[in-house]
């Protein structure tokens, strides 16, 4: 059984929050008593299953626009507040985590090729284009530090078993197909401050090299035996096509709609860091419990980087992106500063379900948000996921890996591209 060890935030006394923020942030069990103050003040619930997300039922509240018209700029945002254990999770004591993963990860980029080897040289030269090294590795890092965490939870020390290292790796493949694909259906030029693949080579081509990093990582994904492993990275690649059929709709309720939102940020983004995690605890330990804390750890980091991701593309420069910025808009798609900016400008309803095609719908929505709270009402959303994040592996018994997720998610929440 996995041992409880120690929460490590606490709300701040007196900190109130919106309604809003209240049901979306409602998404798992272990927020029972957020859920149950949030019935105390409204008396309605309906219950619903968010696929994929978790295996318990959760529940949320049905918000009229009474209360959504609520939110105003004044509102007091609550603060994560350390508690006792701030001594052990100070900067001082905890490594950095892409330093602390770095041996572990030292031929990661080496591996991968050697996983892309074909004699074509042009497939070659399309294969590798992305895998140069210059990447955060942002997913390995969290993969190899949590196979340690629970490697240590297990007692078992030393190296990582082969089939955790070949997960991170993996983790790395279909993350970095998925990006080629989607700058094929978005027809973007820019990545990573690259020229795209797509824009080098032209769509067919790219479409093509990003199926053959897909069936690559599957062959590598065979070749670590574990069926139950294979099934759950499996996942991963439903939840990606999923995800991406979500963000060509929307939804016309409000409530619903930021549901829909994060159901698709969860399969487009936290579906593969969640699943990884999981999988490098299955290879370890067969306690569900200890699974279920790596996935709930990955599936909360997840959800707050890409909320921070959408927080960026409004306010960081391209320069720092290393891609346009307000491309979401462009795309015709509202991620949360918009959303929360539309319950204090209702004009963005409109502008939302038609996907900011009319002409100056992306100045004036890009202006709403300027002028409104809603970047930092996802800044505050995405501090709600992170502490959730370190609730969860806080549960593991103490590491240097552990606690180096632990601040991970102060990463997250600091990050500037």
């Amino acid at each position: 059984m996995a041992v409880p060890w120690r929460h490590c935030w606490r709300r701040s006394k007196g900190a109130t929050c919106t309604r809003l923020l209240e049901t979306v942030w409602c998404f798992n069990g272990s927020s029972a008593m957020f859920a149950a103050s949030l019935l105390r003040r409204t008396g309605t619930v309906a219950g619903w299953r968010n696929e994929g997300l978790s295996s318990r039922t959760v529940h949320t509240t049905s918000l009229g626009n009474s209360i959504l018209t609520r939110l105003k700029s004044r509102l007091l945002y609550p603060t994560p507040k350390p508690c006792c254990c701030e001594r052990i999770h100070s900067d001082a004591k905890l490594k950095d985590p892409f330093t602390l993963a770095q041996k572990d990860l030292s031929n990661l980029y080496d591996d991968i090729k050697k996983e892309l080897f074909v004699s074509k040289s042009e497939l070659k030269s399309l294969c590798d284009y992305y895998f140069d090294g210059k990447g955060k590795a942002f997913r390995p890092t969290i993969v190899v530090l949590m196979a340690r965490a629970c490697n240590s939870h297990s007692n078992r020390d030393g190296d990582l078993l082969p089939g955790q290292r070949s997960i991170a790796m993996i983790s790395e493949m279909i993350h970095t197909a998925s990006l080629v694909h989607d700058d094929v259906i978005d027809g973007s030029d820019k990545r990573r401050g690259k020229t795209t693949i797509n824009e080098v080579w032209g769509e067919r081509k790219a479409i093509l090299a990003g199926d053959f990093i897909l069936s690559a990582a599957s062959m590598a994904l065979a070749r670590i035996g574990n069926n139950t492993v294979v099934s759950v990275l499996s996942q991963v690649m439903e939840d990606l096509v999923r995800g991406e059929f979500m963000q060509l709709g929307s939804k016309q309720n409000e409530s619903e709609r930021f549901k829909h939102y994060l159901e698709k940020t969860f399969k487009k983004t936290a579906s593969l860091i969640a699943n990884s995690c999981k999988a490098v605890s299955i290879l370890v330990n067969s306690d569900p419990e200890v699974h279920e804390i790596a996935f709930q750890y990955g599936r909360n980091i997840g959800i707050a980087f890409q909320l921070m991701d959408d927080v960026l593309d409004f306010t960081a420069c391209a320069s720092q992106l290393g891609k346009p910025s307000a491309t979401d808009l462009k795309l015709g798609l509202a991620t949360g500063p918009v959303l929360f900016a539309c319950q204090q400008f209702p004009e963005l309803h409109g502008m939302i379900m038609r996907r900011f095609s009319s002409s100056g719908d992306v100045a004036r929505a890009w202006q709403y948000v300027q002028e409104s709270n809603g970047v930092d009402q996802t800044n505050y959303l995405a501090q709600h996921y992170c502490q959730e994040a370190v609730r969860q592996i806080s549960l593991l018994r103490p590491s240097p890996e552990r606690d180096a997720l632990i601040r991970l998610t102060q990463t997250v929440l600091t990050r500037d591209r």
